[in-house]
């Protein structure tokens, strides 16, 4: 079935968690309620860099979260500043951008830093596919 993940990884999901970041509120709310309905622990949200970043060092260390989903364009630290950071940290850390702005560029700066995925916000129903995805590599 197309956007929920497969039973293969549903161990994977058991234990899957993830940190959300997005300045907006209702985008949050979307976000964590397609990542539930697929079967995910949204254990935080955040609203910018400098909490995405607090967050995660509380939800430290891992497997929490085990992915964060990042909105790029925030106040104060944009998605891809915090992924740096994040990465810098924990090289090993599944993140997918998730922004209303992706171009070419912003993708592969993405990319180039080891960022997981990027999804357009338009695409949020694929989110669950993706992050599902992500588990199984």
């Amino acid at each position: 079935m197309p956007g929920s993940p497969r039973s293969s990884s549903n161990a994977n999901l058991a234990t899957a968690t993830v940190l959300v970041v997005d300045d907006e509120e209702d985008m949050r709310l979307m976000i964590r309620m397609f990542l539930e309905r697929a079967g995910f622990d949204v254990v935080e949200e955040a609203v910018d860099g400098p909490e995405a970043l607090d967050a995660y060092e509380r939800l430290n260390p891992p497997p929490v979260p085990t992915v964060i989903v990042l909105d790029n364009r925030m106040p104060s630290l944009s998605g891809i500043e915090v992924a740096r950071e994040v990465l810098r940290r924990m090289p090993d850390q599944r993140i997918v951008l998730f922004s209303a702005h992706l171009t070419p560029e912003v993708e592969r700066e993405a990319a180039g830093l080891g960022v997981n995925a990027c999804v357009a916000k338009t695409e949020v129903h694929r989110l669950a596919e993706v992050v599902s995805g992500l588990l199984e590599s």
